[in-house]
């Protein structure tokens, strides 16, 4: 690395916040703030929903997947694009045409404040540690940069400098700005990847293709997998890709905001559609790189051969020491645009309309609903900065950490995805039905993904917290979401059943765009 890759670097970390600042303009209600006042073209919230899920995990993990195993990965993107092919025509078209600020707002339609606000409240929590892992990731590449200049930077540190660098065009520009700054750091990305791929195919050894087919390398269907155990087995992959893609995509409000800021339901309808060939062409260019790393490596163990702390590191540390200079700045700028995608926003529209509303018991003026917006878009930029140096803290050296983002999913997403099922397949489900059903899925997966266990005669609870984030888990990551899902529309439709008639419509109002 040399000066000119540093000066890429913050040149970018610099850049990208004025642009989004630039392109955000004046805010001049919540709507505008929120949702952009519906009025962003369906091809750039299809680039910028892409840019949300992919982040710095999937830049730096999934070609670690492909080095240290196959393609297989690339079977529950498949998986994914199902998914949102059955969000596009259940859900959205009751987001958009409800002209509803947050996914949440429907609960709130169907069942009543109190579902509204435990979904709500859930998103939060799942969100917050899922983006301060994501946010963790990001400072893995710059470390290795700065390191190389001889700077021992802390995780922490490194974090706070990129959660500010977040928080300013979230907080200035709204969700326009967002939108626009994710369209332009995915072109970044992907242009680095791209770059990355020509400069490896020149330091490859003789015979590297021979070598990896007969290694397994090119495989994307396992058809042999145990698809209990094994995360891409092709059974496990398309079921569980696509049932955790309609909750990531139809449940979660860092996308579904995206998807509201549309013109209308068929705008975002192309936009989803289109989001999940994107992706699939994405996660098959990271994992070429993958093998291609394996070739050049010649399968070296990154731990023990390489001497890094953790397998994530390996595609930076070939970007800092391998790549020529000017292009590895050009790359490492790419890694952190992935990680600058915001959920800032999706978390502020989220605590004011799902849960400032529900306190103050009372209708805030489009002024109020703004102000809060922004108050609250600070204050969980400050929160995910602590999530992620508490991650730098305890991540251990297990599953990369993009599997690890995926377990945290798969605590709540069953659930979230279980009652918006619950309120369209049983008429007769009432509010306490679902919040009693939707408390037994967060328990159970629980129980599930964090090994909670009774042993001894005395039947002393244990949990093996480990397991949230090493491969021990006895249930391979993409059941999580469908076993939740299960569970809730068991436990809430047999609830549902003491009701002789109909459920009547939520008693509380939700929040719509002004």
């Amino acid at each position: 690395m040399r000066a000119v890759d540093l000066a890429i670097i913050v040149l970018f970390l610099v850049g990208m916040p004025l642009l989004g600042v630039w392109i955000g303009g004046r805010q001049r209600s919540a709507t505008d703030y929120f949702v952009s006042e519906r009025r962003i073209p369906w091809w750039v919230v299809c680039v910028s929903v892409v840019s949300a899920e992919t982040s710095t995990l999937t830049v730096l993990s999934v070609p670690t997947i492909a080095y240290g195993g196959s393609m297989t990965f690339l079977s529950l993107a498949v998986g994914y694009l199902l998914g949102r092919v059955v969000v596009s025509f259940v859900l959205l078209p009751r987001y958009v045409a409800g002209d509803l600020v947050t996914a949440y707002g429907f609960l709130g339609e169907r069942f009543g404040g109190g579902l509204r606000g435990t979904a709500s409240v859930t998103f939060l929590v799942t969100r917050l540690l899922a983006d301060g892992l994501r946010l963790f990731a990001t400072a893995i590449p710059v470390k290795v940069v700065l390191a190389a200049y001889g700077v021992d930077a802390s995780y922490w540190a490194i974090v706070v400098v990129l959660g500010l660098a977040m928080v300013v065009y979230s907080f200035l520009g709204g969700v326009r700005a967002v939108v626009w700054v994710d369209a332009v750091q995915m072109l970044w990305y992907v242009l680095g990847a791209v770059a990355v791929i020509v400069v490896l195919a020149g330091k490859l050894p003789a015979g590297w293709f021979p070598a990896a087919a007969e290694a397994g390398k090119f495989q994307v269907f396992d058809l042999a997998a145990n698809p209990l155990t094994s995360p891409y087995a092709i059974v496990t992959a398309l079921v569980g890709g696509a049932v955790l893609s309609m909750a990531s995509h139809g449940a979660d409000q860092l996308i579904v905001q995206r998807l509201m800021a549309t013109r209308d339901v068929r705008a975002a309808q192309k936009a989803l559609i289109a989001s999940g060939v994107v992706v699939i062409l994405q996660f098959g260019l990271f994992l070429v790189i993958g093998v291609l790393l394996w070739a050049f490596y010649r399968g070296a163990n990154p731990i023990t051969d390489l001497k890094l702390n953790t397998a994530d590191e390996l595609f930076a540390s070939f970007i800092v020491n391998d790549m020529p200079s000017g292009l590895s700045g050009f790359v490492i700028a790419g890694i952190l645009a992935a990680a600058l995608s915001s959920s800032l926003g999706a978390l502020a529209s989220s605590t004011v309309t799902d849960l400032v509303q529900r306190v103050v018991r009372r209708p805030l003026s489009d002024a109020e609903l703004f102000r809060q917006g922004r108050i609250w878009t600070v204050v969980w930029a400050g929160l995910l900065v602590v999530c992620a140096g508490l991650f730098a803290s305890f991540t251990g050296r297990g599953n990369p950490i993009v599997e690890q983002g995926l377990s945290i999913a798969g605590f709540t997403y069953g659930a979230l995805l279980g009652a918006f099922l619950l309120g369209l397949l049983f008429k007769r489900a009432r509010q306490d039905d679902a919040i009693v059903a939707f408390g037994e899925t967060v328990i159970l997966m629980a129980f599930v993904i964090l090994g909670v266990k009774f042993v001894g005669p005395d039947a002393v609870l244990t949990i093996d917290f480990s397991a949230a984030t090493t491969g021990s888990k006895p249930l391979a990551y993409p059941w999580y979401t469908p076993l939740g899902v299960l569970a809730t529309l068991l436990v809430g439709g047999l609830l549902s059943l003491r009701h002789k008639d109909d459920a009547p419509p939520g008693v509380e109002p939700t929040t719509r765009a002004a």
